[in-house]
């Protein structure tokens, strides 16, 4: 057996289909973000503007987070010393716990070295702990959200995409006392829906199922205080257990689910992604505590996030490109072709000096190969102009899906 082939012949196969992943080779200036600097394969690095980061409202470059992790680092080192069970819990990860347990109105929480992670383990733990448990899952969850139902091994159904009939439908086939969990997203990354959360907990009510939400592209972002939809909506103490991330709006790493105490407590006896893993760093959790902290007091940032999100999606519109129209934060462009779409972003890093990543199969269906473009609170007007015009030019070279407000349909 050729195993080195096996691996080149699998390689192979995502060049020719077009979607091969190159990595851009980035140094972010602190302070400066979303300029940041470009090592490319000739010459001395350029300087280039981010448009794809997650960093959504820039609290990995905010004052109180750079120095509440430089406070611990100087205070108790680097790493957070093994596993939660052996030796890897600080004051800082007991404080960052409870933190988020009242960011969510919750009894407790429970810190993952990710939100995957997090998912993962908890959809996985939750059907062993209670055999029998049907999953109800939308369509268009995350990844990790698959991995943890499909390694729980129990009975599930996949929804509609946001289709409460199609949910209705699935769960009136168990009895009440069938143990049930719906799955569903806030916010979705790459289209930019938005669940209906209120009607979702009816039916969880109706027909006795708990409800399993994940605010990953939410927290930070959305409510009074940064608890995401949910807490926008008001409906935070319908939902059983919230998964959230600290790498996102809170700008750090990490993730969390966060419930009530006999929940939090039965995934961190059982879950071996909980069990096996070494903890964040704690300075990792002392930058998150200082984030959420501030986001709990300050909506500066969120509304200057969502004035720039509409700004360039009008912005966008204005000039017939096919910007995806959602009610949510997320700017998505369609493209439709995974060669075309790298091309795009291609010519934009190396032309223009903006860097977007092309968003292909399987992150979303083949022939929805997109951009998607996360404006923030600092991206300025004039790059905002820039952006504009060099995708203009492009779409002129090269129109492919050109239109106002492409729609993807909810259902």
């Amino acid at each position: 057996m050729d195993y080195t082939k096996k691996f080149e012949d699998a390689i192979a196969a995502l060049h020719n289909e077009g979607r091969y992943r190159v990595f851009a080779d980035l140094k972010r200036r602190c302070g400066q973000f979303p300029r940041a600097a470009h090592f490319g394969n000739k010459g001395a690095p350029r300087e280039i503007s981010v448009w794809c980061s997650n960093d959504y409202l820039g609290m990995s470059q905010h004052p109180k987070v750079l120095a509440a992790m430089h406070e611990a680092i100087d205070s108790v080192g680097a790493g957070s010393g093994g596993t939660r069970n052996i030796a890897g819990t600080t004051h800082y990860h007991v404080q960052l716990e409870e933190e988020l347990a009242d960011l969510h109105g919750k009894e407790s929480a429970l810190l993952f070295t990710s939100a995957f992670v997090a998912n993962d383990a908890t959809l996985d733990t939750i059907q062993k702990l209670i055999p029998g448990t049907v999953i109800f899952s939308d369509e268009k969850n995350h990844a990790s959200m698959i991995a943890g139902i499909r390694h729980g091994g129990g009975m599930k159904h996949i929804w509609r995409h946001n289709d409460l009939a199609d949910l209705e439908a699935l769960l009136k086939q168990y009895p009440k006392d069938t143990p049930k969990v719906i799955a569903f997203e806030s916010v979705y990354s790459m289209d930019g829906h938005i669940a209906p959360i209120s009607a979702i907990c009816d039916l969880a009510d109706k027909y006795g199922a708990m409800t399993y939400i994940d605010e990953v592209h939410a927290v930070g972002l959305y409510g009074p205080r940064g608890g995401g939809i949910a807490e926008r909506d008001g409906v935070m103490h319908r939902i059983d257990i919230i998964n959230g991330t600290l790498a996102k709006g809170f700008g750090v790493m990490g993730g969390y689910i966060a419930a009530t105490k006999a929940i939090c407590d039965a995934i961190r006896s059982y879950a071996s992604g909980f069990i096996f893993t070494t903890s964040l760093a704690p300075a990792i959790a002392a930058g998150a505590l200082a984030s959420i902290r501030h986001l709990k007091s300050s909506s500066v940032e969120r509304e200057r996030h969502q004035e720039r999100a509409a700004t360039l999606k009008a912005r966008l519109s204005e000039a017939n490109l096919p910007v995806m129209d959602n009610p949510s934060h997320i700017v998505p462009v369609m493209v439709g072709d995974p060669v075309h779409c790298k091309a795009v972003t291609d010519a934009l890093l190396d032309h223009c000096g903006i860097y977007v990543q092309p968003i292909n199969y399987p992150t979303v269906p083949r022939g929805t190969e997109r951009i998607r473009l996360t404006p923030g609170p600092v991206h300025t007007d004039e790059l905002m102009d820039h952006l504009v015009a060099s995708l203009t030019q492009l779409w002129e070279r090269c129109p492919v899906a050109k239109g106002t407000y492409v729609r993807l349909a909810a259902e």
